[in-house]
């Protein structure tokens, strides 16, 4: 090869012989200047297409002679190509929307950026109200040269967007991610995946509800669990309840424990000792949200409810801190 490099440097280089050539047709006639030019790029031409040719067949030659000096054991079994998986946190929200859709939910969808309007004043709760408070996060726009904006602080948005252009009966699902300001710890995050269902219809009640919660439940657990119904306020709702489910991660609540996963006197950072995890706020649609999206709430019921999707990953897989599925850690990711 070093020969070869040589040998163009001579002929076809800066400084080689074609170049001086080239370079003294200016001094010839001008009648011979075009025939003197031609005839040296043809050369030139030819001559790269010999070096070039000589070598490709050299780089085979040496790849030939490389190869017969490897060893190869064809016995020795190939390397595991590793593949990758989706996030346990999708996995969860895919097992969700199955559950649902086989119980005749139809998925809806909508923006992360919401506007006020659906976000607090399509789902009774207006500027002066106290609920606000908890929910007074992430705004990125508040003037007067438009809506104000804001990271949505729940999925219930996409329930008004959708009765806007959907009449009853129906029921949804509305997954996604939402956004609070709130301080982190094992069981909160600033940002979260939800899922919130509404169903609208005549004579749906509460007992309603319970069937599908329980129905919910059973398909994404595989086992029975225990819940209970705890009176509260949502301003979307009226009445209103958390839905609380006992503790998978310490099994507290369990008649067959199995082997304790903490030492005396440790608490179970999930439950913190009490047994039971608030895992959904729910209760019947309020009147006035079905008036803002345009219904007549005379002689129409529904339910609502909104799930945490991390809250399940965490009792499904039993992990006791919600920042795991946001570390990045590829050796807890790997577990799923």
């Amino acid at each position: 090869m070093k020969d070869l490099d040589a040998l163009y440097k001579k002929y076809l280089g800066r400084k080689g012989s074609l170049a001086l050539a080239l370079r003294t047709i200016g001094g010839l006639p001008k009648e011979e200047r075009a025939k003197r030019a031609r005839s040296l790029q043809d050369l030139k031409k030819e001559l790269e297409g010999l070096i070039k040719d000589k070598s490709d067949e050299l780089r085979r030659a040496n790849e030939g002679r490389a190869l017969k000096g490897e060893w190869i054991d064809t016995s020795a079994p190939g390397g595991k190509v590793r593949r990758g998986h989706l996030h346990p946190l999708s996995q969860i929200q895919q097992k969700v929307n199955e559950i649902f859709t086989s119980l005749g939910f139809e998925v809806a969808e909508g923006p992360e950026v919401e506007s006020e309007w659906y976000n607090f004043d399509a789902l009774n709760i207006p500027a002066t109200h106290p609920a606000r408070d908890m929910w007074d996060t992430f705004w990125l726009r508040q003037s007067q040269r438009g809506p104000a904006l804001l990271m949505r602080t729940h999925t219930s948005p996409v329930q008004a967007r959708y009765m806007e252009h959907h009449q009853p009966p129906f029921r949804i699902i509305a997954p996604g991610r939402v956004f609070r300001y709130e301080a982190s710890d094992a069981s909160h995050d600033i940002q979260f995946y939800q899922v919130e269902g509404l169903m609208v219809d005549k004579d749906i009640s509460v007992a309603s509800f319970k069937a599908v919660i329980s129905e919910f439940l059973k398909g994404l657990f595989g086992e029975k669990v225990k819940t209970r119904l705890r009176p509260s306020f949502f301003p979307f709702v009226e009445p209103g309840f958390e839905v609380d489910m006992s503790c998978i991660v310490c099994q507290a609540g369990s008649k067959d424990k199995g082997v304790p996963r903490f030492r005396s006197g440790q608490v179970c950072s999930v439950c913190h000792g009490t047994t039971w995890v608030e895992i959904m706020g729910a209760g019947m649609a309020h009147p006035n949200v079905l008036k803002a999206a345009g219904y007549n709430p005379k002689g129409l019921q529904g339910f609502a409810f909104g799930i945490g999707i991390d809250r399940i990953a965490m009792m499904k897989y039993r992990v006791d801190d919600i920042r795991l599925f946001y570390g990045g850690d590829l050796r807890f990711l790997k577990q799923f």
